[in-house]
């Protein structure tokens, strides 16, 4: 599975290892397509990136693929749990995952089809899915010290904190998330956020009220209306958004940047997708999820682009899935084979 020579053509190439790429390829083995599975890291790298022991808004019923129950004895699933559940549908299905082969360009050829570069060789398709997610890079805020060593765009767990003074930029759930759990573990935390006040849409509904309770009782810092202005090694300069010219210095011993990702755009671009709108996604035929460039799909939270608001999750992105499946393969795939919770249940923030 790990061969770090894949074949030289494939009738499909299917780039991405996460819970979409992975649904698609169970029912691509299903009907008999050819088909040859990379990704640029391992089976639900997006995932591995989270902090530990995140857990998901959504029920597990909805993050399930390919009619694989996902248990957790009625709690949210834990990013550990989802882990675990993803690779067990490898292993179930005998997929042919081939990780940590990362494809660094893409160009249609004059027969309709592709040649994708990765660091071995180009491989040879007639088609190509993307389903590489969108959370690659850290969003910068391009100011001075970003890169001074105390400070991070990844929260991982909350203990290097301890007892230290840790200034959080972002107001999202991210940012929430980690302030709580960086304060329960002991950490003196202090929060800026651009905006005046939390989006109760942007966090989780259980952890709103507790940070807003920990505000109000001079438990967390909060400066609301900051964005910061410069990181020097001791402290985090921040200014006023409305009034620019007040500023004031804050004492911190690390600084965790939580100010969201971005999606890596080149293997669109290198392809010649049109990319539209403020989250510059790939223009795409929503009834095949083909892009305008013919025999190149889009799957998963990869076809919104860098979200800003987000509105694709897991949960409503399964029919992609199905959606691509039957447009290679000339038939559907069986029903089982494709999560419906969504359909069934409504939508909710993954």
């Amino acid at each position: 599975m790990n061969d770090a020579t894949p074949p030289d053509a494939t009738d499909t190439l299917l780039i991405g290892a996460g819970p979409i790429g992975l649904e698609l390829a169970v029912c691509l083995r299903h009907l008999g397509v050819d088909y040859l599975h990379l990704d640029a890291g391992n089976v639900g790298q997006t995932v591995i990136d989270y902090p530990k022991q995140t857990r998901y808004f959504s029920s597990p019923d909805r993050i399930a693929i390919a009619g694989v129950s996902l248990p957790t004895n009625g709690e949210k699933a834990t990013r550990e749990q989802y882990l675990a559940y993803l690779n067990g549908v490898v292993r179930q299905f005998d997929l042919p995952v081939r990780r940590y082969t990362k494809v660094t360009d893409l160009r249609p050829r004059g027969d309709g089809g592709f040649d994708a570069h990765t660091p071995h060789r180009v491989i040879r398709a007639r088609r190509v899915v993307l389903a590489i997610g969108d959370m690659h890079h850290p969003r910068r805020l391009e100011i001075p010290g970003e890169d001074l060593p105390h400070v991070s765009h990844y929260f991982d767990e909350p203990y290097p904190y301890v007892g230290q003074r840790l200034l959080i930029v972002g107001g999202k759930n991210s940012a929430v998330e980690a302030a709580l759990r960086c304060h329960h573990a002991g950490a003196d935390v202090t929060l800026s956020y651009r905006q005046d006040r939390f989006d109760d849409r942007a966090i989780k509904y259980w952890l709103l009220p507790e940070i807003q309770a920990l505000i109000q009782h001079g438990q967390i810092d909060f400066h609301p209306g900051t964005v910061p202005f410069a990181i020097e090694p001791d402290g985090v300069t921040l200014r006023s958004v409305d009034h620019p010219e007040r500023q004031a210095k804050h004492f911190a011993d690390f600084v965790l940047l939580l100010t969201g990702y971005e999606q890596d755009k080149s293997l669109f671009r290198a392809a010649g997708v049109t990319l539209e709108g403020e989250n510059h996604a790939p223009r795409v035929d929503p009834d095949t999820m083909m892009t305008d460039v013919p025999n190149l799909f889009v799957a998963g939270t990869a076809a919104a682009g860098t979200q800003v608001s987000f509105s694709l999750f897991i949960e409503n992105c399964h029919e992609h899935a199905r959606k691509i499946a039957t447009t290679i393969a000339g038939t559907a795939p069986p029903n089982h084979l494709i999560n419906d919770a969504a359909a069934t249940y409504g939508l909710a923030e993954s």
